[in-house]
């Protein structure tokens, strides 16, 4: 007798299965979440580089379902497939873990623990992703159809939960704890592991009180086999035997014909899920190129919070779980009222006119991101600005050319890079310089494509430059770099936050750091002579390098800040808009997709149409890859492109649409009264055929 909650007709069973993904998909979302900012600044692979491993990782996690429905209806059923991928699961976030740690191995150990653990835990979660919410299902008896109905309400919510709560704790846990003297990605890492713990010993937990279905073969098995036997008897009959009206009715030597009917409406709709890819190739870039934009946004809610780059992707889940019930309990009851009729093919290409507004929406704000970003010289230019720190406006020219055409003002912030012609790889230049009506001359060695500040300061001799190298990239996490130029004789430490600087003497330039953003109104200094003891720096924003001079002012070390890269002027909250269109978009294509895919097919076929919906998530994945890898675009011309090939596919299925004939499933009880199994409407065909089949079987 199964045990019930409460007097209900709830299986005790569930609350495990509830809990049980609950902490599981806490644990795949979490993971995830801190997946691209853990490829850039941990693994330091490119933007292009990190968004195809996240989606090829992604797209595993796609095709693996199959398998492990494969694995659970023909082989070990739904739990022993639930308890043994869930162990590959966790194996896989122990070694993903492992892999996150500094001190174990080099760069190849790291990246070769990561993509084994990824590669595990795609076939874990992939594996158990179809069988959890059947297993739950079968824990009712089949007269309770409400309470399994509100089960997978729960169940629903349960996902979305781990979801949000993941996405907001998991970057907390990597930024603001430091390890290893950075961003904790093992903890981060860590604690998603730790869940994929518990969800396994709280389905363990619960061993005593499932319902076991044993395993009863795989439809999707079945349905490969019909396809492929139709197609091998099309070809070895003779050309004498009548055409058929389909070319599914050739199966009908073996396989019942409600079987080849039920088939042949699934097909109807798997034509349909032919487009569907490039939705969910725009769908998931949530997790890699709009967490990658929000890096170059200024992620500060005035002096309330500020928020990570990856916690953006937390909006996704809460607007599903507000949205839901607004568009079924009001928007789509008011479209009915007006009487127009929103099937739901219509409704899922609504969804992708959305989703294409959505990139729409992320292109002009990449537009926008981009104009703090210096962009790289050229081949054969450099970049270049100049630092005066003589007590004294200089006028500058770099082998005659007339870059600096104003006098360059003592401690003025450049206004920006120029472009150097270097005509070669690398070139020496002579560097003229005049002030207080004396001129002088240094001589530097420029490479191509590297970016400088000249600084001009005195010497002895009157005054002298020094060349260094700027990093005019914007760093991965967002924030902001610093450095220190030290004007004075005497070596000079400051400490902002937790990092420290030693500036030596005379004109000493310390290597950028990354600090956190904020306000420093007081920061620790010292020198020999105590003439430092506190710098005010100001703001030091996201996204900015900072070049802060010391200089001595009446007896007193003081900070004169100038901008290297600009900081990040574009809020993050201009993203909203694009993760509320997203969204709106999932809802009015994802879940009216699942529902329409359901109705149309039937009810032992419902796998099948849950395989190639899975598959369709898979693939688009996969064409981001193509596109990260091959395409070379521009960030916001990648954007562009995405939202115009959507709006092309939305053409193509709205034009599949209009031809499609809806269906009623159950009307195949009214035709086929009985399954009668294998029919043998032709003896003569079926001989001739098995003698063709034997012969090719020996060749």
């Amino acid at each position: 007798m199964t045990k019930k909650i409460c007097g209900t007709n709830y299986p005790v069973s569930i609350c495990f299965i509830v809990v049980n993904e609950f902490c599981e998909r806490f644990s795949y979302y979490g993971m995830k979440a801190v997946l691209v900012i853990y490829f850039l600044t941990y693994l330091h692979w490119d933007k292009n580089l990190s968004t195809a491993v996240y989606h090829a990782f992604s797209s595993l996690c796609y095709f693996t379902p199959i398998l492990g429905a494969i694995i659970a209806d023909s082989w070990l059923g739904k739990y022993k497939t639930i308890i043994y991928l869930s162990v590959v699961y966790v194996i896989g976030h122990v070694i993903k873990t492992v892999g996150a740690i500094p001190t174990v191995g080099n760069s190849i150990v790291h990246i070769s623990l990561s993509m084994i653990g990824l590669i595990l835990i795609a076939f874990g979660t992939g594996g158990i992703k179809p069988c959890v919410a059947a297993f739950g299902g079968d824990q009712f008896n089949e007269e309770h159809v409400s309470e399994r109905q509100k089960f997978f309400s729960i169940f629903y919510m349960s996902i979305n939960s781990g979801s949000l709560l993941s996405t907001v704790i998991t970057p907390i846990l990597r930024s603001d704890v430091q390890c290893f003297g950075g961003d904790c990605y093992p903890l981060a890492f860590g604690v998603p592991a730790a869940l994929m713990v518990a969800a396994l010993v709280v389905f363990i937990s619960g061993s005593g009180l499932y319902k076991r279905t044993p395993p009863q073969g795989n439809i999707l098995l079945e349905v490969c086999n019909c396809i492929g036997f139709a197609i091998k008897n099309r070809w070895c009959i003779s050309k004498d035997v009548p055409e058929r009206k389909h070319w599914l009715d050739w199966a009908e030597e073996k396989y019942s014909k409600r079987l080849i009917q039920e088939i042949k409406m699934v097909l109807r709709v798997l034509v349909l899920y032919i487009p569907l890819p490039m939705f969910w190739a725009l769908f998931d870039q949530q997790g890699s190129r709009w967490t990658l934009q929000a890096t170059r946004m200024n992620l500060a809610f005035g002096n309330l919070f500020t928020i990570e780059p990856d916690q953006m992707q937390m909006l996704n889940a809460l607007l599903i779980l507000v949205f839901v019930p607004i568009f079924d309990l009001i928007i789509y009851p008011l479209v009915g009222l007006c009487r127009i009729n929103v099937t739901p093919l219509r409704k899922m290409a609504a969804g992708m006119v959305f989703a294409a507004l959505a990139f729409g929406a992320a292109t002009l704000v990449e537009v926008n991101v981009t104009k703090t970003v210096v962009d790289p010289a050229p081949a054969g230019n450099c970049l270049l600005q100049v630092v005066n720190v003589v007590n004294s406006s200089v006028s500058l020219k770099v082998s005659g050319s007339d870059l600096f055409p104003q006098p360059i003002q003592y401690l003025q912030d450049p206004s920006g890079y120029v472009t150097l012609p270097l005509g070669a790889s690398s070139k020496t230049l002579e560097i003229h310089i005049r002030y207080n009506e004396n001129d002088f001359t240094c001589t530097e060695m420029f490479d191509q494509q590297k970016a400088y500040s000249l600084i001009v300061h005195h010497s002895t001799n009157g005054s002298q430059c020094k060349l260094v190298h700027d990093n005019i990239k914007k760093n991965e996490n967002g924030y902001p770099l610093l450095r220190f130029l030290n004007t004075h004789p005497e070596a000079i430490n400051v400490t902002v936050d937790d990092v420290t600087f030693h500036a030596n003497g005379a004109y000493d330039v310390t290597t950028n750091k990354t600090v956190p953003r904020g306000v420093y109104p007081s920061v620790h200094c010292s020198m020999p002579s105590n003439k430092c003891s506190f710098l005010d720096l100001g703001l030091l924003d996201f996204g900015a390098s900072y070049t802060v001079i010391l200089v001595e002012e009446s007896g007193k070390i003081v900070a004169h800040k100038i901008e290297d890269v600009k900081a990040n002027n574009v809020h993050i909250a201009w993203q909203i808009p694009q993760y509320v269109l997203i969204t709106v978009g999932e809802v009015m294509f994802s879940i009216t997709g699942l529902e329409f895919s359901y109705s149309q097919a039937p009810a032992n076929m419902k796998s099948v149409l849950q395989a190639g919906w899975l598959l369709t998530v898979a693939f688009g994945n996969v064409i981001v890859l193509i596109v990260a890898e091959g395409a070379g675009l521009e960030q916001w011309k990648e954007f562009l492109l995405f939202a115009c090939l959507l709006l092309g596919v939305f053409i193509i299925f709205s034009i599949m649409s209009f031809f499609y004939t809806y269906v009623d499933p159950n009307k195949l009880d009214e035709i086929y009264l009985k399954d009668s199994g294998k029919e043998e409407d032709d003896d003569d065909i079926k001989e001739k055929c098995s003698l063709k089949l034997k012969n090719i079987t020996k060749l």
